[in-house]
Order: structure tokens, then sequence, then C-alpha cells
């Protein structure tokens, strides 16, 4: 007989347990948001877009450069990140400049490349 692992053999609710959890449950706009962020993250090149960006701040072309992409794909990848306020721009005459929007998205990065590295 194959043994599940990933389920409870019996209902029980901890109904306690429930009760707690459940006063902490964020609202619908933000679980969206989180949601939003993940989804933005979930493709490698905007990973890598972010890593470059926590190094330090870089321009279009440089970015290209770096990910070995078009200007257009790699503006296109700026702005799903911009959208999601993940990334912030500064223009500089003709030259636009990224940079990550603030510490936490550098925090975030480091504590999923922990998660990733820890064995």
């Amino acid at each position: 007989m194959k043994m599940e692992f990933d389920k409870c053999d019996v209902v029980c609710i901890n109904h306690d347990a429930v009760d707690r959890v459940r006063k902490q449950t964020l609202d619908e706009e933000v679980t969206r948001s989180i949601a939003d962020i993940f989804k933005a993250l979930g493709d490698p090149n905007r990973v890598k877009i972010i890593r470059y960006l926590s190094q330090e701040e870089l321009c279009v072309c440089d970015l290209a450069q770096l990910l070995g992409m078009s200007l257009s794909a790699v503006s296109h990848q700026l702005r799903a990140l911009r959208s999601r306020r993940l990334v912030k721009f500064r223009r500089q005459g003709k030259i636009v400049y990224y940079s990550l929007d603030d510490a936490h998205i550098v925090e975030m990065f480091n504590q999923c490349l922990d998660h990733v590295r820890h064995d």
C-alpha cells in the first residue's frame, strides 16, 4: 500500500490554530500585489536584471550587453519590473539609467539566493 506523505490520514481541524492564522490573513489587494511580484520574478531574464542592478545602476545598453538581448527586449523586461515598482529609472541627457527601486528589493533577492544556495 502506497503511503501519501503530503496529507493527513484523518481529518481533524485545529480550530485554535486556524483562528490564529485567519486573524493574520492579508487582504486580497495585498495578496495580488505579492503574487504579481513573484510572477514578475518568474522570468529568468528579469531575475538576472535584478541581480545586475543590485550591484550597480546600469543603462539599457549595458543590460542588453550583459543579457545578450536586443535593446527593445530589455526595455520590455524593464517595463514589467518598473510597473511592479521593482526598478526605477533616471534620465541623464539621452541615456536612461536603471536601478532597484529600494533596499527591500535587494533584501528580497538575497533571501531568495540564500534559500536556493541552502542545502
